[in-house]
C-alpha cells in the first residue's frame, strides 16, 4: 500500500511525506507507568496488574564479563529482554502511544477518495504518513 501511494503521488504530482522511525533502545526506554496505563486501558484484570507491578518493582539485574561483575541494580525503567511477557508489554505500551497519535492525526489523504491510516507500526518501527 505504501508503494502504491508513492507511485500515485509521483504520477499525479502530489505531495506525500513519509517519516520512518526506529526507536533506539526501545525495550529499555519504556516507562513502567506507561505499562501500567496500558494494562488499565486494555482492561487487564487487577490481580494480573498487581502481579506485574510487583514483578517490575522487585526486578534486579547485574552484568558480568570475564573480569568484572557489576553490583545488583533495580530495573527502574524499561522492560527486560528475554522475559516471555516483555514483547506483549512492549506492544501494548506502544499501542497506547500510537493510538493517541493516530486519534489526533486522522487519516492521510492520498488524493481523491484514497485514504490511508496515518501510522503503521511493527514493534519499535513506525511509519508516519502525511
Amino acid at each position: 500500500m505504501i508503494c502504491e501511494a508513492i507511485q500515485r503521488a509521483k504520477s499525479e504530482k502530489l505531495n506525500l511525506i513519509f517519516i520512518w522511525l526506529d526507536l533506539a533502545n526501545a525495550y529499555g526506554s519504556v516507562p513502567h507507568q506507561m505499562i501500567h496505563l496500558a494494562l488499565r486501558m486494555y482492561h487487564v484484570p487487577e490481580d494480573i496488574q498487581v502481579m506485574l507491578h510487583d514483578y517490575f518493582s522487585g526486578f534486579r539485574m547485574r552484568f558480568s564479563t570475564n573480569s568484572y561483575t557489576t553490583d545488583w541494580i533495580n530495573l527502574e525503567i524499561g522492560i527486560a529482554m528475554g522475559c516471555t511477557i516483555s514483547p506483549i508489554l512492549f506492544v501494548i505500551a506502544m499501542e497506547v502511544i500510537l493510538k493517541a497519535a493516530e486519534d489526533s492525526a486522522g487519516p492521510a489523504n492520498l488524493g481523491g477518495s484514497c485514504y490511508m491510516p496515518p501510522l503503521k507500526a511493527f514493534m519499535d518501527d513506525t511509519t508516519i504518513i502525511c
